[in-house]
């Protein structure tokens, strides 16, 4: 064995495709979601971040079913940056996130690494890497699995986990099951020994196996809840967390920060938020500040672009993001939103729990707002790519499709 300081690790941060970014139309019409920017930074650039403060990081490795042009310039411009070789690896088809995982475990294991960290990029949390490994070589297992607790209403919405109070392995797990099991849920991120792909290999021989007995009935097949399962298709949760619980081979952890899926633009205002309030204690460099003498009046975290421009007089924040080349004019107010790229804001223009898409134009006087209940279909605004306001409209709880010009009032209303 070599010595610890020897021990390298490299991580996985699995991107998913364009066919699983429809519930974020429709801002993914222009960008692949996980580019999306929050807190002024693409989505997955905070996983990413995170894995940078681990030490003896080899390679990041993003898996996806996205194009490579797509992710060609992010990933160049990353790698540079960071100075951490990031690669992305296409799949030529979706094979669940164990069996992306287990599709390209050559080039993984290439730096031989004694870790992997697996993520997923529509998780907004604080990412505790560092901690969740020094717990992870603590407890000798094959993997740790990063829990946090929820209420036990909106537990069932995930998968539940039980864990030994005392040893915190993981002894159960559940995907979304049917009655209340547990209110520890999976956060999905994970640390793995090289084990793992042994691990999925048993599976997927497993079920080669379980296919050529189903040759001989037919009967069988059509009675098989997993027939509709390709060999290579192997989810991590359902075909590993839960085979392999109550084993001493996976552990918890858990997180007692903030945690939130990402699965609607309505929540990437919220995480945005929650990105900002992290950067006080990650990245205080990335935070505005201005009392409204030389530059504008800053309220709670803001992020605004280098390139921005942004009225003395106006007044930004709380959870506001500013990106490249907008446009912000004389007493405007932003509370709580993401205003794109080329965006203008025009003087006395009010936004507040609102998403504003790339080159729109808010006019004079006018208001773009919602009540920000992110869970609501219609409770944050959203204003597609070029879409114009004019002046002195109000625009409320409403999602507006690209290229439309609003000249009328709307609220509550989907503009196609």
């Amino acid at each position: 064995m070599e010595s610890s300081d020897q021990e390298k690790a490299v991580a996985v941060i699995m991107v998913g495709g364009p066919t699983k970014g429809t519930r974020f139309r429709p801002l993914s019409f222009n960008t692949p979601k996980p580019l999306f920017p929050l807190a002024g930074q693409p989505m997955v650039h905070h996983p990413i971040s995170a894995c940078k403060r681990l030490p003896n990081l080899a390679h990041i490795f993003l898996i996806g079913f996205y194009e490579e042009r797509e992710f060609a310039l992010y990933v160049s411009s990353i790698s540079s940056e960071l100075k951490v070789p990031v690669r992305y690896l296409k799949e030529d088809k979706p094979h669940g996130s164990a069996g992306g995982l287990y599709y390209f475990r050559n080039i993984i294991m290439e730096d031989n690494p004694s870790h992997v960290f697996l993520l997923n990029c529509d998780v907004c949390c604080s990412f505790p890497l560092t901690e969740m490994l020094e717990a992870h070589k603590r407890y000798g297992g094959m993997g740790t699995v990063l829990v946090i607790k929820v209420s036990a209403e909106s537990a069932n919405q995930f998968g539940e986990l039980v864990a030994d109070t005392i040893t915190n392995e993981l002894l159960h797990y559940t995907e979304k099951p049917e009655t209340f099991v547990s209110d520890l849920i999976n956060c999905g991120v994970y640390i793995f020994t090289p084990d793992v792909f042994t691990a999925i290999q048993e599976v997927s021989t497993h079920r080669e196996g379980q296919a050529n007995i189903r040759h001989l009935s037919s009967f069988e097949t059509l009675q098989s809840p997993t027939r509709a399962l390709p060999v290579d298709f192997i989810r991590l949760d359902q075909d590993i967390l839960s085979p392999f619980a109550g084993k001493k081979q996976l552990y918890t952890y858990e997180t007692m920060d903030f945690w939130e899926q990402i699965k609607t633009p309505g929540m990437s205002v919220k995480c945005s938020g929650l990105y900002l309030a992290q950067f006080r204690l990650t990245s205080p460099h990335l935070l505005a500040a201005g009392d409204g003498t030389k530059s504008a009046t800053i309220v709670g975290d803001v992020y605004v672009h280098p390139s921005a421009k942004v009225h003395p007089t106006a007044k930004i924040g709380p959870s506001v993001s500013i990106s490249a080349n907008v446009r912000v004019g004389a007493g405007v107010r932003l509370i709580s939103c993401i205003i794109l790229d080329d965006v203008e804001v025009q003087e006395n223009a009010v936004v507040i729990n609102s998403i504003v898409g790339w080159k729109s134009s808010i006019g004079k006087w006018s208001r773009v707002q919602a009540d920000g209940d992110y869970n609501a279909k219609l409770g944050i605004t959203i204003l597609g790519e070029a879409v114009t306001v004019e002046d002195e409209v109000v625009v409320i709880n409403s999602i507006v499709l690209p290229n439309k010009t609003l000249n009328l009032s709307v609220q509550d209303e989907i503009i196609l």
